[in-house]
């Protein structure tokens, strides 16, 4: 499902993914981070992640939740972050570089819960949390599995290291939040379109 209220233009993604794509370039050829200057509409603080596909195979997928830094500065250190730093895969090899396809995800605000039938599978992701706890699943992942709301909160809770129902229990915070999800090779698909 896509996002109803689009957060970035065609031109911002673009530059988020060239700013991705240049910091790890520039990372792999002298491990320091890229001076760039964005557009100013990138300067706003957002949480974002920056997934990695190597031959369509995840190769890592590292995000930042709070709008606590410039989402131009959050893509930076995320993109660095997924490739060398998710612990699920081997760190990116600089040969890896060119065939990597980058996808990065904004997430919207956090929004608070109280039930499984305010899930709306394709649109929210979620977050849970309990005492040091925490699990967050991106929209885009319940869609790829076919799940529906109770299996996509079950997972997320497994995600944070919690029993699948603990959230029938109570007990756990539960948040969903959108997120703008695009890659190369969709932006390719909407320059076509």
């Amino acid at each position: 499902m896509v996002n109803p209220h689009p957060m970035l233009t065609l031109e911002e993604k673009r530059e988020l993914l060239q700013v991705a794509r240049q910091t790890l370039q520039d990372y792999f050829e002298n491990k320091k981070l890229t001076a760039v200057s964005p557009l100013e509409s990138l300067k706003e603080k957002k949480g974002a992640f920056v997934t990695l596909h190597h031959e369509g195979k995840l190769k890592g997928c590292i995000g930042h939740l709070a709008a606590d830094e410039p989402l131009f500065l959050v893509i930076q250190k995320m993109a660095i972050a997924a490739a060398t730093g998710d612990p699920r895969f081997p760190p990116v090899s600089p040969e890896e570089l060119s065939a990597m396809d980058i996808e990065i995800s904004v997430l919207s605000p956090f929004q608070e819960i109280h039930s499984v039938e305010e899930i709306v599978v394709g649109r929210d992701g979620l977050y849970v949390v309990q005492g040091p706890r925490r699990g967050l699943l991106l929209p885009q992942v319940a869609t790829e599995w076919g799940w529906d709301p109770e299996a996509f909160l079950a997972q997320t809770c497994v995600k944070a290291g919690l029993p699948r129902e603990v959230w029938k229990k109570g007990g756990v915070l539960i948040f969903s939040f959108t997120a703008e999800v695009f890659g190369e090779k969709t932006i390719q698909e909407e320059k076509k379109s």
